[in-house]
């Protein structure tokens, strides 16, 4: 991926307000001339599939994601003094310029080429790797705690395995997206340590860190590891019931 490395090099050129496009720029770069080089051009992303496909994957990634950070945030206002009211509104801004690009670059990047070229290989280790790299790489985000770093492992770990249900990127992005403004623009917590100028709720009130998850948002609180932990089981237990748990197939052309 040294085309991703190399554009995102630029990032320090570009306004700090396209860096996320600029990252899925180089991600989409990356990739293409990736495929081009070492699979001549052919190799099932899972991207460019028809909308008879992309869109209901998307809708239940999507409703994947409202539930498991609505069902976190219920738990911690339940068990703790936790309370949202009212914010000051729906960033349609950061979500054409920030969210929505974040997930789909993560997404091609972490679910993309070089975790299904692993995944071919063994499956499992490609979900554990690619889990481990994708916290890692969070690892400076502000007021990070262990708990939340093994939260942002477990959620790449749930993310591998969203890939592997249906061998397409739609499912990811769309458990990606949700989660992402579940979190920050909807519930008025932090987003990995990012904290939006818009959100539809506010947070106040307090609670144990470890509960509550602290200054670094429900992403940090072991209400979130155990929902995490549920849905991963979950997840793989309609995967393996489907008979698709960790197969190795034969290179296909991409599904329409």
């Amino acid at each position: 991926m040294f085309g991703y490395v190399a554009t995102l090099i630029l990032l320090n050129r570009v306004p700090a307000a396209f860096h996320q496009w600029t990252a899925l720029l180089a991600a989409s770069v990356a990739t293409a001339v990736s495929v081009a080089i070492l699979d001549r051009g052919r190799w099932p992303l899972g991207l460019f599939v028809s909308p008879r496909l992309a869109i209901p994957e998307l809708l239940i990634g999507s409703v994947w994601g409202v539930a498991l950070i609505g069902i976190a945030a219920v738990v911690v206002v339940l068990t703790t003094e936790v309370r949202h009211g009212r914010g000051n509104g729906f960033p349609i801004g950061e979500l054409i310029l920030i969210f929505i690009p974040a997930a789909i670059h993560e997404e091609l990047v972490f679910r993309g080429y070089p975790f299904q070229k692993l995944v071919r290989m063994n499956a499992p280790l490609a979900v554990i790797l690619i889990a481990l790299l994708f916290a890692a790489l969070h690892a400076n985000n502000s007021s990070v705690t262990l708990i939340g770093l093994l939260n942002i492992f477990l959620g790449g770990v749930l993310l591998g395995v969203a890939y592997l249900r249906y061998r397409r990127l739609w499912f990811p992005i769309g458990l990606h997206l949700a989660w992402n403004l579940m979190t920050g623009p909807i519930l008025g917590h932090e987003v990995s340590g990012y904290r939006g100028h818009e959100t539809v709720l506010t947070e106040s009130g307090q609670g144990p860190w470890w509960l509550s998850g602290g200054e670094f948002g429900i992403e940090g609180s072991v209400v979130m590891t155990a929902v995490e932990l549920l849905a991963i089981a979950l997840l793989l237990s309609r995967i393996s019931s489907a008979g698709r748990a960790f197969p190795t197939p034969a290179l296909q052309k991409e599904p329409t």
